[in-house]
């Protein structure tokens, strides 16, 4: 038996993971006789370290997995990683380019040789790190969106949905990321307000020596102008109709053109036309039928169609045309202005609307099961408030951009011939079938594989399907399913982050409807961001993040979990405090310390009347909290959850209950009283155990002598029973009389040893029947007499719920103190009943008010009043 002083987490964290392991307790399989709980884990970046993000989202994932263990359920939570091509790809170029190597000197073939080294390398590091949480996930089943058998399920699923019409090719405008060389899709963008400048450009018209004024944040595109635009209705420019202007520095004529999208009263009220790189422009120019001029190179330097500063970044472009303009007189004004800039998700880099050849599929029809099963219900998004945000996405959604420009990744099984004609196979074989027809002189080696690589989240839609069988792409409305997918499919809860809610979440229960016609997930509950105390996301790049590995080596994995849980309610951010952390580790030791004060007791002896009564209120309030429990889970308060339990740990057992039994110094404890107490500890550590469960599992084994393989892991969860809650009520009643007892002798100066006697006012009818034991226990006190009237003299006074109670000092305190205390608490008693009688004689207040707060004015005007009695009659003792 270990009765250590201090509670040592990294020993016993080390020790029970490293036991749980080699038992293979988190290890699942289809059981037909066992209710199945499954969660599958949102894939971490291969590239990832564990973050406070990481540590909140798992923390919550590995408390339901536990719990739902621990209710006999056949639990499992599927562990993994995504492959992350723009991450992936950026972190492999950075090691090569430290090597001296260019990624354009190397094959693809070469390239993807260091890219496997780096992530076999690199790859793993998360999943080692969330073993160091106690995330009790089946890692057997551990999972890679390159897994080989994955990546044949990805692409069965482009081929399956290309030949349903779902996936076509088309020059399209895209979200060009010039950082990442690579198209993004639509929620890969993120929007900022950006302070920039509106740069007013004189474009003079052709054949006179007029200008016309256009406002741009844009000047750097000038040269890409197809035309000038204006408001048919707009009077100003009717005079420009059939005109041609000159673009500025380049002298190019373009036609001006009316259109009704001009805004009048936005900027000049003309507009310039750029349909290469603006998405609105673009609509513009087709319907126009306007030149397409792209002057930007891929990583966003300007080419040989800008026809002046070739090669030049975007950005030192736009400072230098500006100049330009400004030199030869083209430059009006100049003013400042907040422009709303879309920057990439992945690499941050502000991206550039591009017209581009890309592969997309058609999300109007194939979203319309998985925008029902939300808004019905089917899948419940915890807290709800985030089904609105869910139907305004998907009631808008576009068609989804799923080419990418890299080379890590899953390559697009598309196949070109020389004349540019293509197939869509799953190998250059049966793509030369499908070609040769066409192409007499064709040979299977003239064939060229679309170099494109699919959106990382092409690949994640299928997580919950994937991680359990990948075969059922290749043939989805013939192929039933294997027993893994058949048993654990559809999943129970999803927990993650609202920013990916459209990423990963819809695209999810989309493929679900289209694989398998059902859901993939009942429940999905929706974390905060965790934020520091200025309430900014954490992040590297601000250096506000602890490093949560730091922080579990210092207060131990436990308190951290219960740390983060303390303040993390569902969907809404979480501000982080390192004191929630000290708070959990002061949790870990409160609960080693009532260990060790318990298995120091001895033996003996019979029980006293005050243990029955601590145990008969103990076990009602047992079953009180854990009925709170049962609630807090079902409606995801996980939170909540845990602060019904620190409070009954805490307050409850700890605070009360061993105190009311604990027996006198060296004495020894009945041993009724004392199997109880074993059983009740038991109780709270199997209740705590998903929540924290190194600790509740090291004393699970201290509290008795069990077999190594017993563990609490494994042990059934508290399930609620009935309580009495009569008897709560005077445990309440009487913990306040004790609290009272004890503010008097530390307002007195009176030792805790030194014993008193209380004298109670009509006691018979003080609802406290069998807590008077308790009361004189906890208060050290002599004897509790019941009297009709107040002590005539030398006895201080306190109220508790109009009950009033005198503690004889009997000289024990300075009786002209005494005096000047109970005048002074009159004077602001009788304070405060003003302030009351003044709001109640407010016939505004008193008509207008809602009746309970009215009700609640009056008990504080008659609590007041008895109050001031009471004191008056003491003072007159005195």
């Amino acid at each position: 038996m270990s009765l250590s002083t201090k509670y040592n987490p990294s020993a016993v964290e080390d020790k029970w993971y490293s036991y749980w392991l080699s038992q293979r307790f988190f290890h699942s399989e289809p059981d037909p006789q066992k209710e199945p709980f499954c969660i599958v884990i949102p894939p971490p970046n291969v590239t990832g370290v564990l973050h406070m993000g990481h540590m909140l989202n798992n923390t919550i994932q590995d408390v339901l997995v536990r719990r739902a263990r621990m209710q006999g359920k056949e639990a499992c939570w599927v562990p993994g990683t995504d492959h992350a091509s723009i991450a992936t790809e950026a972190k492999v170029v950075a090691m090569l380019r430290e090597r001296g190597i260019k990624k354009s000197d190397l094959t693809r073939e070469e390239f993807l040789k260091y890219a496997w080294e780096w992530k076999e390398k690199y790859g793993g590091i998360i999943l080692e790190q969330l073993k160091k949480l106690g995330a009790s996930c089946d890692w057997d089943r551990t999972k890679f969106t390159m897994d080989p058998d994955y990546y044949e399920a990805v692409i069965d699923v482009f081929i399956d949905l290309y030949n349903k019409g779902n996936i076509y090719r088309g020059l399209r405008m895209v979200n060009w990321d010039p950082a990442g060389k690579t198209a993004l899709s639509d929620d890969e963008v993120i929007h900022r307000d950006v302070q920039s400048k509106l740069y007013y450009i004189k474009y003079r018209i052709e054949g006179s020596n007029d200008f016309i004024t256009i406002a741009t944040v844009r000047p750097e595109t000038i040269m890409a102008d197809a035309a000038i635009c204006v408001n048919p209705k707009d009077e100003r420019y009717k005079h420009l109709k059939g005109k041609k202007v000159l673009i500025p520095l380049i002298d190019r004529a373009i036609p001006v053109i009316e259109d009704d999208y001009v805004a009048m009263d936005f900027g000049t009220g003309c507009l310039k036309v750029t349909p290469a790189h603006d998405m609105n422009d673009y609509e513009l120019g087709r319907k126009h039928n306007l030149e397409v001029i792209d002057i930007l190179n891929d990583d966003g330097t300007l080419n040989e169609k800008a026809k002046i500063f070739i090669g030049e970044d975007r950005f030192i472009a736009r400072k230098k045309i500006a100049k330009e303009l400004e030199a030869k007189g083209n430059l009006a004004k100049v003013e400042d202005y907040n422009s709303n800039v879309g920057f990439s998700e992945r690499t941050d880099a502000v991206i550039e609307p591009r017209l581009s050849l890309q592969w997309w599929v058609k999300m109007d029809a194939i979203t319309r099961p998985a925008h029902k099963a939300v808004m019905d219900d089917t899948v419940q998004l915890i807290p709800a408030k985030f089904k609105n945000t869910y139907n305004h996405w998907m009631s808008n959604v576009r068609d989804w951009c799923i080419s990418r420009q890299l080379w890590w990744g899953h390559q697009i099984p598309a196949w070109y011939a020389p004349d540019g004609k293509f197939a869509v196979a799953k190998t250059r074989e049966e793509a030369y079938q499908k070609l040769k027809a066409d192409h007499a002189s064709l040979k299977a080696e003239d064939l060229v594989q679309d170099p494109d690589v699919m959106d990382t989240w092409f690949s994640s839609w299928l997580w919950p399907i994937a991680v359990f069988d990948t075969t059922i792409f290749k043939d989805s409305k013939n192929n039933k399913g294997n027993k893994d997918l058949n048993y654990y499919y559809p999943t129970n809860d999803l927990v993650t982050a609202p920013e990916i809610l459209f990423f990963w979440v819809a695209r999810m229960i989309i493929a679900g409807y289209e694989y398998r016609g059902v859901q993939p997930f009942k429940n999905v509950y929706l974390t905060g961001i965790v934020r520091d105390k200025l309430g900014r996301k954490m992040s590297k790049s601000l250096g506000n993040s602890p490093d949560p590995l730091d922080l579990i080596s210092q207060h131990g994995a436990d308190a951290v979990r219960a740390g983060m849980l303390f303040s993390a309610p569902a969907g809404n951010d979480l501000l982080y405090d390192e004191k929630l952390i000290e708070q959990g580790r002061n949790f870990t030791n409160k609960i080693w310390n009532a260990f060790r004060l318990v298995k120091g007791w001895t033996v003996d002896g019979n029980q006293p009347e005050v243990n029955k009564v601590a145990i008969t209120w103990f076990e009602s309030r047992l079953q009180q909290s854990l009925t709170e429990l049962e609630d807090h889970f079902g409606k995801f308060r996980i939170s909540d959850a845990l602060h019904t339990l620190y409070k009954l740990i805490w307050d409850d057992f700890c605070a009360w209950y061993l105190e009311m039994v604990k027996p006198e110094f060296e004495k020894p404890i009945d041993k009724i009283t004392y199997d109880k107490t074993i059983g009740f500890f038991e109780t709270l550590m199997k209740a705590l155990h998903p929540f924290m469960p190194f600790i509740t599992e090291e004393l699970w084994h201290e509290l008795q002598q069990r077999k190594e393989k017993d563990c609490i892991l494994i042990a059934s969860y508290p399930v609620s029973g009935s309580f009495d809650q009569k008897i709560l009520d005077e445990a309440s009643l009487s913990f306040e009389v004790v609290t009272e007892i004890r503010n008097t002798r530390n307002n007195k100066g009176i030792s805790p040893k030194e014993a008193l006697k209380l004298v109670v006012k009509n006691g018979e009818q003080v609802p406290l029947k069998s807590f008077w034991p308790v009361i004189q226990k906890l208060s050290n006190l002599t004897e509790i007499s019941f009297a009709a009237q107040a002590p005539a003299t030398n006895a201080t006074p306190f109220l508790v719920r109009s009950i009033e109670f005198f503690i004889p000092f009997e000289g024990k305190v300075d009786v002209a103190k005494e005096r000047e205390a109970i005048l002074k608490d009159i004077e602001y008693q009788k304070g405060f009943l003003a302030s009351v009688d003044k709001k109640l004689s407010n016939e505004k207040f008193v008509s207008g008010a809602k009746p309970e707060v009215v009700e609640g004015e009056r008990k504080k005007k008659a609590d007041a009043e008895a109050k001031i009695k009471a004191l008056e009659e003491s003072l007159s003792r005195l």
